[in-house]
């Protein structure tokens, strides 16, 4: 029987290359979505629908899913700490159950750079950095919400410096420090994040931790 997973947010940059990716392998996708006429522009009747608020999907929306993916993005930066907010939540929806597993998506800022630093301590520093820094940190402390969490069966991948749209390309894992590729780019693209997260899925690697992505 193919995986059944859910994909919060699976109308966004990274949503939408997950599900894609997952129905390209044969899983069944349920998308947790706010707006039911874009999702169906975009996957027709490949997926089941569930349009509501995310932080109003119950116990029952998921317990029959083997894998939720967090792809949840606040559209407001004033918003951000609602990354932290859903991760908690999912987790204790999820708490002392076998399934779903659950499938984070996180910011690079909590990725270290090396001498004790993380990205998110260099971001500090920018002078511009209160039009965008409210997410990276939202984000660094969702992982340490999730490096504290036992209860539950929980993987988190954090993306390059450089997230854009883009097709799947070459890449290469990390764990916890910030990767660069040989032309010295930290950047990765949605298709390839879509590729890696379901390979991750299909053939589970990582277990209550942590990884990265680089696109080659």
């Amino acid at each position: 029987m193919a995986l059944k997973i859910g994909v919060i947010g699976a109308t966004g940059m990274a949503g939408r290359a997950i599900t894609q990716e997952a129905l390209d392998h044969g899983l069944q996708v349920r998308a947790f979505i706010h707006n039911l006429d874009k999702a169906k522009d975009m996957f027709g009747d490949q997926v089941e629908y569930v349009a509501k608020d995310v932080f109003d999907i119950q116990h029952q929306d998921i317990d029959d899913l083997d894998v939720v993916v967090d792809a949840f993005a606040p559209g407001d930066r004033n918003k951000a700490y609602q990354h932290v907010d859903l991760a908690a939540r999912l987790v204790e929806l999820a708490k002392n159950q076998d399934k779903p597993r659950l499938f984070f998506i996180l910011g690079a800022g909590s990725l270290e750079t090396g001498d004790g630093h993380r990205l998110i301590d260099k971001l500090e520093t920018y002078p511009n950095k209160e039009t965008f820094i409210e997410t990276p940190r939202q984000q660094a402390k969702e992982y340490e919400l999730l490096k504290n969490t036992t209860s539950v069966n929980w993987v988190a991948v954090s993306p390059s410096a450089n997230f854009k749209p883009g097709a799947f390309a070459d890449y290469e894992l990390g764990n916890n420090t910030l990767m660069k590729n040989a032309a010295g780019k930290s950047e990765v693209t949605s298709g390839t994040i879509g590729r890696v997260i379901v390979e991750e899925i299909i053939n589970p690697a990582h277990h209550n931790e942590r990884f990265t992505a680089v696109n080659k």
